[in-house]
């Protein structure tokens, strides 16, 4: 996820610079009022300068954004890791350097031309589409900006667009390029190969002490314990206040005969039929079934199978044709006929091949089903009265294991869980009710602080509170040694797969024929016929695809392979060009990417060139103040 993200952050001078309200609006809320605004500057650009506050805005409206993309609202170690604060100062940078530029070249805005634009935002858009202040307000509230804010914001945006449309806009790659990237993309390669995996060296001698214990200080931080949390949690569902021994067998009973029918399975025929071309044929079979042949007689005169006239097993209610219906249900035993019915494609003669009697269940066989959905239904109804006399016990100084018992419901303790949901022993905990919530919510909250309870569904609650929190720490070897020995074992086997396969790829480069090495270690030279740049390889993965292509016909190379465990071996054996590839091949959707990204690549150029004139200047002390808030 983190690489997602990274990626989806390059070329960030066109993505941000004209958005630093960043769809601030549909996001979660933000405070508009976090730091006044004094006179020393984040970030200062000749005599264009970001507030505290500015800064502080923008790294809220960016974890918002990241956060849902994810799904999740953001901790700080999770931008942190995220990179969200080097995000927020490149896309400030972006926006002071563009200001700077516009107050250089006396740019602005007129205040018509402002009010125009703010009309034009659909955000803020009534159903009719047009212009609704009030909707204008509530987004605004929403978000925790100020008008004065936000026509500010607008404004710049609007001034930056100024210089950014004048750089880029309507900007087309050329044919030339367009045909060029055609052909690179296009490009295919045949490659002959040797796949090497550990049985191809010798094993591993198990470390001894010394060298494990090296490696292991070295890499203790894979093997680090997270912080885990001891959680009480109560669960309130329907099903956890339903009792169906309260139900009655009084009611039980009412209640079955009433949808006796529910419990009642209607009478099913198996039925064959046999069509006739018309009334008189049908009327000649039919007599001579009365004369004593046989129903499969006259299936086998019309050259049909048992299958061919097999059309089902049907209840009387749910026969196709309901004009057969009580014809079938007159045949009064297993193997007995019709006489000839006007059926929908033609006259037809039908067959009862079986009969399955109706069955019911007694009111003995279906009572615990009645009397547990009776008590469902009754529980649904008091759910919300239960839940406000826990609240109410609650706040008047229960525990939470208190308010429990007096609702008659279970608490339930996780001993020990991490953020993910696995116990210390590893093992993963599916039945923790709403988990991706209770666990985020739990590792927020301090040692039994009382919190709102989190919604199952749209008709239930849990509550939990924390009782207690091991922190994180280094494991030490002895807890792990079968783990580290394992660990450490792999990867000196790929390390050593990997100077073999160098070794290997030396002397086929010095002359030496592939087929002789895959002689001398037992395996198959290997063919990849049309191997395309982008495409995805079971075999090779995306290293070995990139080393086939990162040279001419004739390369020798080595790589790993798709699982990363082992090494491939390999030689371009041709270069397949694309010579008949044309710009004209190239869909208007890449044709206006690649615009996209050139245009993007111009943009950047620029601001780095507005960078190395006007100079910038962060007061990162006072950014993490702002932050602290």
């Amino acid at each position: 996820m983190l690489d997602i993200l990274r990626k989806g952050a390059q070329g960030w001078v066109a993505k941000f610079l004209l958005v630093l309200l960043v769809a601030s609006f549909g996001v979660w809320g933000i405070s508009g009022s976090i730091l006044n605004a004094g006179s020393d500057a984040v970030i200062t650009v000749g005599d264009t300068v970001v507030s505290p506050n500015e800064f502080r805005l923008a790294y809220d409206r960016q974890v918002a954004v990241v956060g849902r993309q994810i799904g999740q609202r953001l901790t700080t170690e999770q931008a942190r890791a995220f990179g969200v604060e080097n995000q927020v100062y490149s896309q400030l940078i972006a926006g002071a350097l563009l200001d700077e530029q516009a107050r250089k070249m006396n740019l602005g805005l007129s205040d018509e031309r402002l009010a125009s634009l703010i009309a034009e935002d659909p955000a803020f858009h009534d159903f009719n589409g047009r212009f609704d202040r009030n909707n204008f307000q509530s987004v605004l509230r929403s978000v925790g900006m100020s008008e004065e804010d936000y026509l500010k914001n607008r404004s710049q945006v609007a001034v930056r667009t100024q210089i950014v449309e004048a750089i880029s806009d309507g900007f087309k790659a050329p044919d030339t390029m367009i045909k060029v990237l055609a052909q690179y993309e296009a490009e295919s390669r045949d490659v002959n190969y040797l796949l090497l995996t550990k049985a191809n060296i010798d094993p591993i001698a198990t470390p001894d002490d010394a060298v494990l214990k090296s490696w292991f200080e070295d890499n203790k931080a894979k093997y680090a314990a997270p912080e885990f949390r001891k959680i009480n949690y109560v669960r309130l569902l329907s099903e956890d206040i339903s009792d169906p021994a309260a139900i009655t067998a009084e009611a039980a009973k009412a209640d079955y005969e009433a949808r006796k029918d529910r419990y009642t399975t209607a009478e099913t025929r198996t039925i064959d039929q046999l069509v006739f071309a018309d009334r008189a044929a049908a009327d000649a079979a039919a007599a001579e079934l009365a004369s004593g042949k046989s129903f499969d007689e006259l299936v086998t005169a019309q050259n049909r199978s048992a299958a061919d006239v097999r059309i089902g097993s049907f209840s009387k209610a749910s026969l196709p044709d309901q004009s057969m219906a009580d014809a079938v249900y007159a045949v009064t035993e297993a193997g007995g006929t019709t006489p000839v019915i006007d059926g929908q494609f033609g006259p037809v003669i039908l067959r009862v091949a079986e009969i399955t009697p109706e069955t019911s269940k007694s009111f003995a066989e279906v009572e615990a089903e009645i009397r547990q959905e009776l008590a469902l239904a009754e529980a649904s109804q008091v759910l919300l009265d239960v839940h406000d006399a826990y609240e109410d016990a609650r706040a008047g100084g229960m525990t939470l294991a208190e308010a429990a018992a007096q609702q008659k419901l279970t608490p339930v303790t996780i001993e020990a869980v991490d953020r993910s949901g696995q116990t210390p022993d590893g093992k993963v905990l599916s039945d923790i009710p709403e988990s991706n919530a209770l666990l985020q919510a739990a590792f927020e909250a301090g040692i039994e602080v009382e919190t709102p309870p989190l919604n199952i569904g749209s008709d239930g609650f849990v509550w939990f509170e924390v009782a207690d929190i091991t922190e994180a720490r280094d494991r030490t070897l002895d807890e792990v040694r079968e783990q580290a020995v394992a660990d450490w074992t792999a990867e000196k086997t790929i390390e050593a797969l990997g100077v073999k396969a160098t070794e290997l790829k030396e002397r086929v480069a010095k002359g030496a024929e592939l087929s002789a090495i895959a002689e001398e270690l037992s395996v198959a030279v290997e063919t990849k016929y049309g191997l395309n740049r982008r495409g995805a390889d079971a075999v090779f993965g995306d290293a070995a695809v990139a080393s086939a292509f990162s040279g001419p016909s004739g390369l020798v190379e080595v790589a790993k392979d798709a699982s990363g465990e082992n090494q491939i071996l390999l030689k371009v054996t041709s270069v397949n060009v694309a010579a008949a590839t044309t710009a004209g091949s190239v869909s208007d959707q890449q044709r206006a990417q690649v615009s996209q990204q050139m245009a993007d690549d111009i943009l950047d150029q620029m601001v780095a060139r507005l960078q190395a004139d006007y100079g910038v200047s962060i007061n990162r002390e006072l950014a993490d103040l702002a932050l602290a808030f």
